[in-house]
């Protein structure tokens, strides 16, 4: 219910219950801001504002002793993991996420005028071993390195690299934007780039499209700060009718230039209508002092004609400093008949390094047995050139859905990482989500692995927990 309401009705029974029909009406009408601007959820309205509340509060907590079994080497970020193996000693995780954002609207000349407050918060604690606890790999949570008296990083006993604390809450986004069909923005935000379109449609993803969370990348770009975005900004987008917009900024302008990079000019024009979506972006690194240190393009076309899908994406980054060249490309294509659903993907990278280019494949088959269960079947395969190896997954899972809140889902595979040496693993698990409405999931997991890694010798296994609500 909105609060609004709540106003109204205590506002409407003090009038009752006096006999003040009489009232200030000029109150009453203030409180339905919201409506005359069109804007619902959880929301406060003044004479002129209406403030919308949104926010999310997740947990997850992971117990066990368990370590990535195989580690397949790709491009994009160093490699994926996959499986589980167990030394003996337990590994925990701890890791909380939470926001809240206002946005205040008001009305003006030149449409909705709004200014947006965003409070967030992660902590990532972990513990490997048995050890010492550390914190990281969070957008907030790494508190700094710990130093020693030259100013070095110091790690502990297990090497682990530990930080001095949890994150704060931190001021995530605060910006002002006026307008309607064309929209100016300004002040600390995330970016307007589009990297959408270029998810594979196979049941398991693409070994370096997963290194990239789905889809293809321009790379890591070493030279300077890279493709820096979001941060503090300046942008523009603007919707030209038929399904056509076109956004320009410029980004990441809090930057110093000390390993140059500082700003980024970012471009974007999308279509999305009919069934199909589709996108280029272009963004160019340095322009604060008139020496562009990277530039990168993506572009990305998803389209859904009947029972076939099909998605095409490419992407190529320069990096001046580094001077290397990294292009990726994806293709996938899908379509059901009747119970069946087949799907296959194709990829290839190549990092400017000189290492040849990489390639991998996926495929799948799922089969819907009955109402609310499908089985699948998957697998997927990478080459990567400059060492020479081919990697291979092979998986089957199968979802059910028990009630209208509660779905098991289950999978058993087997990975070879033909890596010198060559590692493998077996692996299955087991998990159970929870959806009883009301903005609120949660989930646990258990997992279980077993690897020929010399440095795992036991029998993995991790029970993962995770618990959320939204509300708007």
């Amino acid at each position: 219910m909105k609060i609004r309401s709540l106003l109204l009705g205590s506002v409407a029974a003090a009038g009752l219950s006096t006999g003040a029909f009489a009232a200030d009406l000029g109150v009453l009408t203030s409180l339905d801001v919201c409506d005359a601007l069109g804007l619902s959820g959880l929301t406060i309205s003044s004479d002129t504002n209406c403030l919308q509340i949104t926010g999310e509060v997740k947990y997850k907590f992971t117990w066990g002793d368990f370590a990535d079994a195989v580690s397949i080497p790709t491009p994009a970020d160093g490699g994926v993991g996959v499986g589980i193996g167990g030394n003996g000693s337990n590994d925990w995780r701890s890791r909380f996420d939470a926001w809240i954002k206002f946005v205040a609207t008001a009305d003006s000349d030149f449409g909705p005028a709004k200014a947006v407050l965003k409070l967030k918060q992660v902590t990532d604690a972990r513990v490997d071993n048995e050890g010492v606890k550390y914190y990281g790999g969070s957008t907030t949570g790494d508190g700094g390195y710990v130093l020693d008296g030259n100013g070095n990083p110091v790690s502990d006993i297990n090497g682990n690299w530990t930080v001095s604390g949890p994150g704060a809450v931190v001021l995530d986004e605060a910006y002002v934007s006026i307008g309607d069909s064309t929209v100016i923005m300004a002040g600390k935000k995330g970016s307007i780039m589009n990297k959408g379109d270029d998810e594979p449609l196979t049941w398991l993803d693409l070994f370096n499209s997963a290194d990239v969370d789905k889809g293809v990348s321009w790379g890591p770009l070493s030279g300077g700060d890279g493709l820096g975005d979001g941060g503090m900004v300046i942008q523009v987008k603007s919707d030209l009718g038929n399904g056509f917009t076109v956004s320009a900024g410029l980004e990441n302008l809090d930057d110093d230039n000390a390993n140059g990079g500082a700003g980024t000019a970012v471009g974007v024009i999308a279509y999305a209508g009919e069934g199909i979506s589709a996108h280029i972006t272009g963004a160019a690194a340095g322009v604060l002092d008139g020496d562009v240190e990277a530039w990168g393009l993506h572009a990305g076309f998803a389209g859904t004609f009947d029972n076939f899908k099909v998605v095409l994406a490419g992407a190529y980054g320069h990096d001046d400093l580094a001077s290397t060249d990294y292009w990726n490309v994806l293709a996938s294509a899908s379509a059901t008949f009747d119970m069946f659903t087949i799907a296959a993907a194709f990829e290839a990278v190549d990092d400017g390094l000189g290492g040849g280019t990489d390639y991998g494949a996926a495929g799948s088959v799922g089969v819907t047995v009955s109402e609310g269960v499908t089985l699948n079947l998957g697998a997927r395969w990478f080459h990567n050139d400059s060492i020479g190896s081919d990697s291979y997954q092979v998986a089957a899972g199968v979802s059910a859905a028990v009630t209208e809140t509660i779905t098991l889902t289950g999978e058993i595979g087997y990975v070879n990482d033909d890596v010198a040496p060559v590692w493998d693993s077996v692996y299955g698990s087991a998990k159970l989500d929870w959806a009883p409405g009301g903005g609120y999931t949660a989930s646990i997991k258990g997992t279980v692995g077993t690897t020929s890694n010399p440095s795992l010798p036991d029998v993995g296994y991790k029970i993962e927990s995770e618990f959320k609500k939204t509300f708007e």
